[in-house]
């Protein structure tokens, strides 16, 4: 489904990433782990095609990120914290974010709503929405189009026990329905209950998996 192979990122001096290589399985969720400041964040972005790495290559369903396609297609993404229009309700920010590629309308927005619980919060303006509520707004930006892919990068960061009850089940769902999940999770749980794979990084490279 993705393939990484020998990919290499370097800023200025700074090796970012060694000779990755890498293979996310079609329909498995694979879980990356690693202390803060490893890497796992910035090989996201290359693997996402937001940030081009020095050397190697991503290949995304035989396409090569960068040079076939800038960006991977039919793909959910959550990278760092989700950030929105403050001043927008949760339901507006959804709706603006959805007319980029016009694949759903307000329907689909509320029913991803629903997913995580955020439906009553909808008219809502973001700005008065706790740390959890943007995470959970987060996730389902990343769910309402129904991609084949998901890439996660800590996707339960504030949630409470019985929001990271409902995430997992979720994920679960989701890969009962055959879609590919990359999740990054400093909780140890959280990748022992969900994930079928596990890599583990340190300073840019994969040292178990």
């Amino acid at each position: 489904m993705i393939h990484i192979n020998n990919l290499s990122l370097k800023i200025k001096e700074d090796v970012i990433l060694s000779d990755i290589t890498l293979n996310i399985k079609k329909g498995k969720i694979t879980g990356l782990v690693g202390r803060n400041g490893c890497g796992k964040t910035m090989l996201m972005k290359c693997i996402t095609g937001f940030v081009r790495p020095t050397s190697g290559e991503v290949i995304f369903d035989n396409k090569k990120i960068g040079i076939d396609i800038d960006f991977p297609d039919n793909t959910g993404i959550i990278i760092e914290t989700p950030s929105f229009v403050p001043y927008y309700t949760g339901l507006k920010n959804l709706m603006e974010l959805a007319m980029l590629q016009k694949k759903i309308g307000k329907k689909e927005v509320e029913a991803a709503l629903k997913q995580v619980g955020l439906y009553e919060a909808r008219n809502k303006m973001v700005r008065k929405y706790s740390l959890g509520m943007k995470q959970r707004l987060g996730i389902a930006q990343a769910l309402m189009e129904h991609p084949d892919t998901l890439i996660l990068d800590e996707p339960m960061n504030g949630l409470d026990n019985e929001c990271v009850k409902m995430v997992r089940n979720i994920l679960m769902k989701l890969k009962e329905e055959g879609k590919t999940i990359l999740l990054v999770s400093h909780n140890a749980e959280d990748i022992r209950v969900l994930c079928d794979e596990i890599y583990e990084m340190d300073k840019g490279k994969i040292i178990v998996g």
